[in-house]
């Protein structure tokens, strides 16, 4: 919902104005003074300020200096009775969105307050959302991959909230992506935050945004991503690693729907789809302690599983040859796979998933020397590990030493090669697991 602050010393206009800007479904509200209008901007986020220019106290002009100083994001429109065209090219030289002359028509006013509040939203759509987002398309047509594009056709219309699971690089941000493009909402912003990427010290900030002088550096209010995803829809990427001091928080905003940026004194309502991703077992993690369980219970209304790439293998061809038009395309020359080259493809695990499918093709895409790629095109590992796959060994510890190997190289892979970690999801020492490495 849109925040507007009213300043009109002249009570009997400033209660017909309210009036009218809460009426276009609006949050407005009002202050007597300069000074009042001031302290309330202390207090709140506003996006648009509509000013009177001759008020008691502090006048609409020096209003909009400190406004710009506070909050250089908020815009303002001067009114007055009293102004000449001179006047109005001053107060848009110094900062003002726009300039109206008393009498003016209501409905004038609201066309302008829409036409900013339009323009806002546009800023921070091409600010945040990465390029090509619409673009980005699920390849596949195995009986997995439908299920989890009937599940997102089902459940793109409604508003909740949204859990995605899966290993890295089998595409949860696509899943994301098509919740909020076939949603009512995919003309709002759509923003993602990765969660594991930020610092512990700053994600809170991030996420629900902060107050001039809140902490150290914070020299001018900002907007959360809360805030700026207002009407469309939030990802929070790598859910599992938010920090447990922030879940309690994040669970407040999800059951209130209201955002209370760091040093502020008054919260913000929202109105966000929430989609979250992780390639964390979060029921694990719960069990754990390192996630709150009333957070998980909040978060998994939906569940989606990206099923890897290895448990899906009838998608291998399909996802090649999208990703070779792809490459095709940048390289303007064609390129194909012999039988020989889709065969090793196909028998490979990809222990990264269609993110390692993609940049093998892009490899091949450059460095090989005809249109046709032969299987000796294809990076060494892959072969080595495509042929293995057929070859049945009956010595019991060969067959376990591969065994512990393949264990431990997953659990490195989940814990991000944290070995503390790894060495916890496997029950071991962290000392037994540095020999096991060795060996």
């Amino acid at each position: 919902m849109a925040t507007i602050l009213l300043a009109e010393d002249d009570e009997i206009m400033r209660i017909t104005l309210y009036d009218r800007l809460r009426g276009q479904g609006w949050h407005v509200d009002q202050a007597g003074d300069g000074k009042e209008a001031l302290a309330l901007i202390r207090q709140r986020s506003y996006q648009v300020v509509v000013s009177d220019i001759r008020m008691p106290g502090l006048d609409g002009v020096r209003l909009m200096e400190q406004i710009k100083d506070l909050a250089p994001s908020t815009e303002v429109i001067l009114m007055t009775a009293y102004g000449k065209v001179e006047d109005a090219v001053n107060c848009l030289k110094l900062g003002a969105a726009d300039y109206i002359l008393k009498p003016f028509d209501m409905d004038d006013l609201c066309i302008r307050v829409r036409r900013i509040l339009e323009a806002q939203s546009m800023k921070s759509r091409i600010a945040l959302q990465e390029e090509e987002t619409a673009r980005q398309t699920i390849i596949g047509d195995s009986p997995a991959i439908r299920e989890v594009l009937d599940i997102i056709r089902d459940v793109a219309a409604t508003d909740s909230t949204v859990l995605v699971t899966g290993e890295s690089g089998t595409g949860k941000e696509l899943v994301a992506t098509a919740l909020h493009t076939l949603s009512r909402r995919r003309n709002k912003p759509y923003i993602r935050i990765n969660c594991a990427a930020i610092p512990e010290t700053l994600i809170e900030s991030e996420l629900f945004g902060h107050e001039r002088g809140a902490f150290t550096g914070a020299e001018a209010r900002r907007s959360g991503k809360f805030v700026l995803a207002d009407g469309g829809s939030l990802l929070l990427d790598e859910i599992g690693d938010m920090p447990l001091s922030l879940q309690v928080k994040l669970l407040r905003v999800l059951q209130e729907r209201e955002v209370e940026p760091v040093g502020a004194v008054k919260p913000i309502s929202i109105d966000v789809r929430i989609i979250c991703s992780t390639a964390k077992d979060l029921a694990k993690e719960v069990e754990l302690g390192t996630f709150r369980k009333d957070l998980y219970y909040r978060l998994n209304v939906i569940p989606i599983e990206i099923p890897p790439l290895r448990e899906r293998k009838g998608d291998i061809p399909i996802l090649c040859d999208y990703f070779l038009h792809e490459f095709r395309t940048l390289r303007q020359s064609p390129l194909t796979l012999s039988p020989e080259a889709q065969a090793i493809l196909t028998g490979y695990h990809y222990p990264g998933n269609v993110r390692e499918l993609r940049n093998i093709l892009e490899r091949i895409s450059v460095l090989a020397k005809g249109s046709v790629v032969e299987g000796k095109d294809l990076p060494r590992d892959i072969h080595d590990q495509s042929e293995g796959q057929d070859e049945t060994s009956y010595n019991l510890a060969e067959a376990l030493a591969k065994a512990e190997k393949e264990c431990i190289d997953k659990a490195l892979r989940k814990s991000g090669g944290s070995k503390t970690e790894a060495a916890s999801l496997l029950g071991i020492s962290r000392k037994n697991l540095w020999e096991k490495l060795k060996e």
